[in-house]
């Protein structure tokens, strides 16, 4: 008999094997012989002398792969390509660049210099494709102000990550800070038609959250970015030159709606919420499982979201009682980092389960569709309700790990890590919850 947990292993590793980015670019462009698509336009490459790609994120070398065979052959884009770990190969016409992820490096700011002297060559003539994913905010970066050093948006990221805050409040700091986030590659080639598409990890409607909106109008004002580093009590904890910037409020605004620089930008996404929760809705259903799809949880508290989606699983074997059901939730939750152990987001909002579904046929997976959660090499956990006891015949205590922030380790040596390795994808974290109606052979 298969366990729960093995099923919800199972419909993770169906939900990524379906995403196809290659083919979901050759989709959407619709390419007719120099005519592509780009939402709800249509652009005419024969009109354009230079064709330009920047490509950056989790997914970038599956989108540059996929641009050069949608284009081919006759035409061919050069640029620049930006990754987190080194590509399987080549890409003819791009350089390349193994940037910083979750913290940027050097090399992301020579990333960072190499895409901005590109740009400013790029004239009327020019279309530009920014093929964006997640996970960019690290790989390209560049300090806006000369006086702020790497080491300083090192320190700033690691306060910003563990003080709590969510994506939109981080990114509202960072953008105020860099000389590529919030629009400000749109703004160094105004002149270019410049095409974005993107892999979203961000919610319907805040697609500036991704990659930190380097080609779109930032939403967020200087005055979100002060009030994030008062409200987190960061400013004591920022490095000198940050400090100095903050107390005496000298940010520059970013690029809004209605600038110059976004006369000739577009925005189209290529792989968003549906095309992740569309394959594990399926997968789930080919196994026996009554499923509800649910996003509300985005951006909640670790314990909220937890203690939510499993009350709402609750309800749904109330309404199906003596069936299987699956509920199926997305998005990033925040999760304070109070310890200095291994893990991320996704191991821990498992090991905060495992107490509560203790016993239960009960199963939980909560993982990051990119392989990686936190500072872990796991993309995250599975548990049921036999977990509790095995991790107590093993001498572990789960609040223990809980609080020294190691879900990782906890996991790992329960054999109940989900570790894929770099999946080139970052469509968003998957949770999956299942529940049996009885206790059956061989199941949790």
């Amino acid at each position: 008999m298969t366990t729960l947990k093995q099923l919800a292993r199972e419909i993770f590793h169906s939900t990524l094997a379906a995403i196809d980015i290659r083919a979901t670019l050759e989709r959407k462009l619709a390419r007719a012989g120099s005519r592509i698509t780009v939402g709800d336009e249509t652009v005419d490459l024969a009109g354009f002398s230079r064709i330009v790609a920047i490509a950056f994120g989790k997914a970038a070398f599956a989108m540059a792969e996929g641009l050069q065979q949608v284009l081919a052959p006759d035409f061919s884009p050069h640029g620049i390509l930006v990754t987190p770990t080194p590509p399987p190969r080549e890409l003819p016409g791009f350089r390349t660049f193994v940037g910083g992820h979750p913290v940027p490096t050097a090399a992301s700011v020579a990333a960072a210099e190499a895409i901005l002297e590109l740009l400013r060559g790029c004239d009327a003539r020019t279309v530009i494709f920014f093929l964006l994913s997640g996970g960019g905010s690290a790989l390209v970066e560049k300090p806006l102000y000369e006086e702020i050093s790497l080491a300083d948006l090192q320190a700033l990221n690691q306060l910003l990550v563990t003080c709590g805050a969510p994506i939109d409040e981080i990114n509202a700091v960072r953008k105020h800070l860099s000389a590529v986030k919030g629009g400000r590659l749109a703004a160094a080639a105004p002149q270019a038609l410049k095409l974005t598409l993107g892999i979203s990890d961000v919610p319907v409607g805040r697609e500036s959250a991704l990659a930190s909106g380097p080609t779109l109008p930032d939403p967020t004002t200087v005055e979100d970015a002060y009030r994030v580093v008062h409200d987190y009590a960061l400013l004591e904890k920022l490095p000198a030159s940050l400090r100095q910037r903050f107390a005496q409020r000298q940010l520059a605004e970013t690029p809004k709606p209605g600038d110059a620089a976004f006369a000739r930008a577009r925005f189209a996404l290529l792989l968003g919420l549906d095309d992740l929760f569309h394959p594990a809705h399926r997968a789930a259903e080919a196994r026996g499982f009554i499923t509800h799809c649910d996003n509300s949880t985005d951006d909640w508290p670790l314990e909220t979201a937890a203690t939510a989606l499993l009350e709402r699983l609750d309800e749904m074997q109330r309404q199906h009682p003596g069936k299987r059901v699956a509920l199926i939730a997305d998005g990033e939750i925040t999760c304070k980092v109070t310890g200095n152990g291994r893990g991320g987001r996704n191991s821990a909002l498992v090991l905060y389960c495992v107490e509560k579904i203790a016993g239960r046929p009960v199963a939980v997976l909560s993982a990051g569709t990119d392989g990686v959660d936190g500072n872990s090499p796991a993309a995250g956990a599975v548990a049921d309700g036999n977990t509790l006891d095995a991790a107590r015949k093993a001498g572990l205590d789960p609040q223990d790990f809980f609080r020294r922030s190691d879900a990782y380790s906890f996991f790992h040596q329960l054999g109940d890590a989900i570790e894929t390795g770099p999946t080139g994808n970052n469509l968003r974290d998957l949770r999956i919850l299942l529940a049996a109606p009885e206790l059956e052979p061989g199941q949790p």
